[in-house]
């Protein structure tokens, strides 16, 4: 049957079936599995109907614990009932599962697997929570890729009709749930001869309903309960056998086969590698290298961990094998094993073969599996005497299980090419590059892959964008590190990041530079310059935001720099690609009018004519180098641990240099000095009344205002503004308004709150936006200056106004949030009036993401040491989290006061 073709992450993959073969969708929104629920939302207000030509109906929850719950009764009175999940939210519904599975109904959810918040919170993949839930009956059904993701989705709710066996059907968060790949739709046609309708009208025949009256979730006692548990076993005894039964016709119907486990490599394989999720792709590109190259290795593919079929696993071991290296990507502390070890360990037992079994543990957080760390498992399996348990991926120094390998290795097939951009978060570089993806995956025969990295911050933080294109399906489920085309959006980033580590000797790089082509090479770090050379690079440089702004584009240089990777990557000829690109505009802004479609027209056109080829000469001519992360003076953990984060090399750091209980130090944005605001506010003292708005309401803490004496100036910068300050309080004194050049993001809240005009000019503004470059040295110095200004004393300023507060030193600053965040101004005011004595109990959202997100802390110390303290335990606890804290003061105050009453008598 013939497929439509579409370039999707697997989140959409998903939904595209999710959607077609339910009725009711209860959903609570998490990290990473949200946009499912948001697809499906959008599809079902758009009237999009599924296989049965009826509207999905899709509500939203009070929490995880709730959806779960609505689709348990869905499920009761007939309908056919799904949600999607992940981490936190997958244990909430734990109760539930239990309850949906002991009553043998069928569903298929989907989980995007993550992490489990332990030492800290992680939104990231693993099988944590997955492994998690796998004791409650739920079938687990794994997929590997985002076209897996979307078949695996429709066997699971096939299968699991007839099974009468729930299913979480889910793939590795991020991985494969945020990756973009060319994905064969399976159509309408093959998604009704997979679901049989008897075992629909089953399901439908078996609803709770007052014409046929039953009793359902009674309370039992010893007589009959533990009978009761066992009725189960027969469904899933065959359970394996009812998947492989559709995973079958699904092979006949599409041509794509699957099995309970696949095997994949050399016939007389002696080392075998088991694992699921998205490391399967990993290794079987590596498997697939090595026995080219005379290895007898091999790899099986885990589909359906529960119900763990023995016999389906037996077939597929291969007789030779002696060494079976199984890997888990959790960890479950303090058991003899992690669970897909522990069942291998099993079904070899059962199966009477005499197979050498170990186990160990990687990619936990979606930490990068390579095919390096692949060849040293299987070398690792090889030996006379390997290790009963290992970690792979990381530098174990304190329990040394770590095994070591050789990072140049690489198993990436010929003809694949490779591309990395470097931009910040809300840029649009991430979004330019998904329509790259989409124009070369839908408008040629090549097969494409996009997988984004970045943090859990929304904006204003590095991202990563790793592309690759090939005429041959894309196995490759790891980073970019041998790339064709280097882009960099964000000069700024040259001087913290190694934007060309990746390079390939030959490639091209790009760079958006606010400075003219001609002194583009000479603003190069010296390390870059080196670099540039030693690779032979191919360097080009164009100002996007000139030419931004010149279209009427503002600070959106997206549609630029995607225009510029096209025509210097030679991927598609750049005629088509540009009006593959105005189609794109045509598509996206046309309901904004003409003039904004033009607007973007004009900027792809402006893009090729100012581009610059930067020419680079024999030696590395530059005077200055990249400083250090921090100052020397920063506390040696922020040296030797934060500052390494802060590059983009925390992979690089070992066991021992993490805090074994989560506990990390405060008062630490104050070191990172992101540079990342094209323009800054200057004062103009002339015109300032002396408000203390622009403080006030500055979302990050990177304008500040003093009062101080006059005598304090003696050793002032010389560019260092300041004016008589008003007030019978503060007479005789001086005010200044500083802002911080190299922590402010740009976002110009203090020019829109700032009521201070010049008459004769009413554009001009106490504060003004400037370009920050030219000002960046002096406004660096005068800001060092201003911090070494006493603070006021406190006894002397009112603190219940908007000047006295923010005259106040805030301890909460340069904090990680949005420019322009609306949230944090009330975070800061906190801090500056009752920050020295302030316990925080914080929910899970974005308040813990700009408040607790490594590498730096916004939670600062004043100068006796004190500050915020600060924990995060889940999203739903954090009232009672708090409680706690609240109790525990009180207890101790009270203990204190009955000692001092004891020593009184």
């Amino acid at each position: 049957m013939s497929s439509r073709v579409a370039v999707v992450d697997g989140n959409e993959a998903i939904a595209h079936i999710a959607h077609k073969v339910n009725e009711v969708i209860a959903i609570y929104p998490i990290t990473p599995s949200s946009p499912i629920a948001e697809q499906a939302d959008a599809w079902s207000a758009a009237g999009k109907k599924n296989l049965w030509g009826t509207v999905p109906l899709v509500v939203e929850m009070q929490s995880e614990a709730g959806a779960a719950a609505a689709v348990h009764g869905a499920l009761q009175a007939g309908s056919l009932s799904t949600t999607f999940t992940a981490s936190q939210g997958l244990l909430l519904m734990i109760p539930t599962m239990y309850k949906i599975a002991g009553e043998l109904t069928p569903t298929c959810w989907h989980v995007t697997a993550r992490s489990i918040a332990a030492q800290g919170l992680s939104i990231f993949g693993d099988h944590q929570d997955v492994m998690a839930v796998r004791q409650t009956g739920f079938a687990l059904l794994a997929s590997s890729s985002v076209q897996e993701a979307h078949d695996l989705a429709l066997i699971g709710s096939a299968a699991t009709l007839k099974a009468r066996v729930p299913f979480i059907h889910f793939c590795d968060g991020f991985r494969t749930s945020h990756e973009v790949q060319k994905v064969f739709f399976v159509d309408d046609d093959v998604v009704r001869a997979m679901i049989d309708e008897e075992y629909v009208l089953a399901h439908r025949a078996r609803a709770m309903t007052p014409d046929r009256p039953t009793l359902r979730g009674t309370s039992q006692n010893p007589d009959v309960y533990f009978q009761g548990r066992e009725t189960v076993n027969r469904y899933y005894l065959a359970c394996p056998g009812v998947v492989q039964e559709y995973m079958d016709r699904f092979g006949e119907l599409t041509g794509r086969r699957y099995h309970v486990f696949d095997y994949h490599g050399a016939p007389d394989a002696e080392q075998v590698v088991v694992i699921m999720g998205s490391g399967c792709e990993t290794v079987h590109e590596t498997v697939d290298y090595l026995t080219a190259r005379g290895h007898k290795v091999g790899v099986i593919k885990v589909r359906l961990f529960r119900p763990f079929s023995v016999e389906h696993f037996a077939r597929v071991l291969p007789e030779t094998v002696k060494t079976l290296a199984v890997l888990d990507r959790t960890k479950e502390p303090g058991s003899a094993g992690e669970p897909l070890y522990l069942d291998v360990v099993n079904a070899v037992a059962e199966a009477g073969r005499q197979v050498r079994v170990i186990g160990g543990r990687y990619g936990l957080s979606s930490k990068e599996f390579t095919p390096a760390m692949v060849k040293a498992v299987f070398e690792e399996a090889a030996k006379a005497e390997p290790k009963r348990h290992f970690t792979v991926g990381i530098i174990d120094d304190v329990t040394h299980l770590s095994l070591d390998y050789d990072p140049s290795f690489s198993s990436e097939p010929e003809g694949v090419y490779c591309a990395m951009f470097y931009g910040l978060g809300s840029d649009g570089t991430v979004g330019a590059n998904k329509n790259s993806i989409k124009i070369i995956g839908e408008g040629t025969d090549n097969y494409v892959q996009g997988y984004f990295v970045y943090d859990s911050k929304k904006a204003g933080v590095l991202t990563v964008s790793h592309l690759r294109f090939g005429p041959q399906p894309i196995r490759s489920a790891y980073l970019v590190n041998r790339a064709d085309f280097v882009a960099c959006h964000v000069w700024s980033f040259l001087e913290r990041y190694k934007t060309l580590l990746y390079a390939k000797p030959g490639a091209t790089y790009l760079l958006n530079c606010p400075f003219p082509a001609e002194e583009v090479w000479d603003r190069l770090p010296y390390e870059s310059q080196a670099r540039i050379i030693e690779l032979g690079l191919k360097v080009y440089a164009i100002n996007a935001y000139q030419v931004a702004k010149e279209t009427g584009l503002g600070g959106r240089i997206n549609t630029i720099m995607q225009t510029c990777f096209f025509y210097l990557s030679g991927i598609i000829p750049p005629d088509q690609a540009i009006a593959a690109i105005k189609d794109t505009i045509k598509k996206t802004y046309g309901k904004r009018g003409d003039a904004v479609v033009q607007m973007n027209f004009n900027a792809v056109d402006q893009a090729i004519a100012n581009l610059r080829e930067i020419h680079v000469p024999k030696e590395a001519t530059s005077t200055f180098h990249k400083p250090p992360q921090v100052p020397e003076e920063a506390p040696e953990f922020l040296k030797k641990v934060t500052a390494v984060i802060m590059a983009g090399l925390g992979d690089t750091l070992p066991v021992s240099a993490i805090p074994e209980d989560g506990v990390w130090p405060t008062d630490t944005t104050r070191w990172e000095k992101r540079n990342i605001a094209l323009e800054i506010p200057v004062w103009e003292p002339d015109l300032c009344i002396q408000c203390g708005k622009c403080s006030f309401h500055c979302p990050h803490a990177t304008i500040r205002t003093k009062v101080y004496d006059p005598a304090l100036l003696a050793d002032a910068p010389p560019t260092f503004k300041s004016v008589e300050a008003r007030g019978k309080e503060f007479e005789g004194l001086r005010w200044t308004v500083q802002v911080a050049p190299e922590d402010c993001t740009g976002c110009g809240e203090c020019v829109e709150i700032c009521p201070g005009r010049d008459r004769a000019n009413p554009s001009r503004k106490a504060i003004n936006m400037a370009f920050q470059p030219p000002l960046r040295e002096t406004e660096r110095e005068n800001y060092r200056f201003f911090l070494d200004l006493p603070d006021p004393d406190r006894t002397r300023v009112r603190v219940n106004t908007v000047k006295g507060s923010q005259l106040l030193r805030p301890l909460f600053e340069y904090c990680g949030a949005c420019a322009g965040c609306g949230e944090t101004p009330y975070i800061k005011l906190l801090t500056q009036l009752f920050g020295d004595r302030l316990l925080i109990g914080n929910a899970t959202g974005c308040s813990s993401i700009y408040g607790g997100n490594l590498p730096t802390t916004p939670y600062a110390k004043n100068k006796d040491g004190r500050g915020p303290t600060w924990n995060n335990s889940l999203f739903e606890d954090t009232a009672e989290l708090s409680y706690g804290l609240r109790l525990t003061v009180d207890k101790h105050t009270e203990s204190a006061r009955e000692l001092l009453s004891e020593l009184k008598d």
